[in-house]
């Protein structure tokens, strides 16, 4: 199976050790389901994975935008991981599930003056500072507030992750950071040392996204380290921390490879050690920043069938109740999930067809070339696997479609809880003006 919480009883698919079938009937569909446990063990992973790598002050933030409410974030807190955030409304979420703001990094390349207040009176632990218009505000916001604001600086080390262009995030001409190949960053770092109400405590990088080895973090890392030692010879001054993003990818489809994350981080965490050994440098205090690989694989999407169309001699489509609504992320990159008929996993998958949703949008697409059993048929439940990342965070009401809830579910606690109930119709219409 595609996911190790996924298994088959009976002919019918076992997530995270629960009857999909009978969740779709509890609790209606579209239905988001969220594996606790899947979470916890991933959150564990990293955290250990970090600390066996680069020592006791290294540690993962979670990175937020891959799916943000309450109760995940509250497990984010239990499992002692950082957070990254890169909103107010996140920062708010955060508030609510009662994290510790000072494991709090705000990103972002464009950050408002409303932004940067409410993130400075809550006590965000950090600004990942995206260019110097960015810095000078906080610098002024803090004095207001008569504090000493720590920041991060993104800088961008000119990185190629050859993954999809639009979450590749390290070029020298992407829209965030300061470049270090133009001086930018150089300049950036000089500005930032003379400001009163600023704490520059090093700096951050993020390469982009679904990276399926430590080659680019390899390569970051050296030219990050470089930098780190250039700007100590150049202005006295030492990166406490030094934050390698986050990137690492997840199987959606079975061509996709296994990805050993302690073996990754432990090898990264070599090569740092010894590149700061080679340049004189102490070993700063890392972070990484999970997000799509903690909660990815702890996300399955539900869904009814409501017809089947075959047009001979050309294609066929299966339609179901959900859609680019719930999961945009075909519409937007073409990507691949792997899709499957919950209550028929023991038939030939002899049928191929088109996966796609209710809205009235020919890109409306969960998945093309799909195989499925030819007795699908209206009232069947399909399961598409691998969406706990960018589905529920990205979802809209375009077309007016209400939000489906996310179902969170235990084996170890034996529990089902949901964790964010359906939207309704009056939820669609609660801001409108009469």
């Amino acid at each position: 199976m595609i996911c190790d919480n996924l298994t088959v009883r009976d002919g019918i698919l076992q997530f995270g050790g629960k009857n999909t079938l009978e969740l779709a009937e509890r609790y209606g569909t579209p239905l988001y389901v969220m594996d606790e446990d899947k979470i916890r063990a991933n959150c564990r992973t990293y955290r250990t994975a970090l600390a066996d790598a680069f020592g006791p002050e290294a540690m993962p933030l979670y990175a937020g935008k891959a799916a943000s409410f309450t109760k995940l974030i509250r497990i984010i807190k239990e499992e002692g991981l950082g957070l990254d955030v890169v909103s107010g409304g996140e920062i708010a979420t955060a508030l609510r599930a009662g994290f510790p703001m000072e494991h709090a990094y705000f990103h972002s390349n464009n950050k408002t003056d409303a932004d940067i207040e409410y993130a400075i009176e809550n006590g965000i632990g950090y600004f990942v500072a995206d260019n110097r218009e960015e810095v000078d505000a906080v610098n002024a916001i803090a004095a207001r507030f008569g504090i000493r604001q720590k920041i991060l600086l993104r800088l961008t080390p000119g990185i190629d992750p050859h993954t999809y262009a639009a979450v590749a995030t390290g070029k020298v001409d992407s829209k965030f950071g300061s470049a270090i190949e133009t001086g930018q960053a150089e300049d950036m770092v000089r500005h930032a040392l003379s400001l009163a109400n600023v704490d520059l405590a090093g700096f951050h990088c993020h390469v982009g996204s679904q990276v399926f080895d430590s080659d680019v973090f390899l390569r970051a890392s050296e030219i990050m380290l470089g930098f780190i030692a250039q700007m100590r010879d150049r202005f006295g001054y030492t990166a406490r921390i030094l934050d390698l993003g986050g990137g690492y990818g997840v199987r959606y489809v079975e061509s996709d490879p296994v990805i050993d994350i302690p073996a990754n981080v432990a090898l990264v965490g070599a090569f740092v050690k010894e590149t700061c050994r080679a340049l004189s440098i102490p070993l700063p205090a890392i972070r990484m920043e999970p997000g799509r690989s903690i909660v990815a694989d702890a996300g399955l999407t539900l869904y009814t069938v409501g017809t089947v169309k075959r047009i001979p001699g050309y294609k066929n489509y299966v339609s179901v109740d959900g859609g680019m609504t719930d999961n945009p992320r075909f519409a937007l990159y073409g990507s691949s999930y792997t899709v499957m008929n919950a209550g028929k996993m023991d038939q030939i998958n002899d049928f191929s067809c088109s996966v796609v949703g209710r809205c009235c949008e020919s890109g409306d697409i969960i998945q093309e070339n799909v195989s499925l059993p030819s007795s699908v048929c209206r009232g069947d439940i399909l399961a598409v696997a691998t969406t706990g990342a960018y589905n529920y965070s990205m979802a809209s009401n375009y077309n007016r479609i209400p939000r489906p809830p996310v179902l969170l579910i235990s084996a170890e606690k034996n529990s089902e809880t949901v964790a964010v109930r359906r939207e309704t119709f009056r939820d669609v219409i609660a801001l409108d003006e009469d």
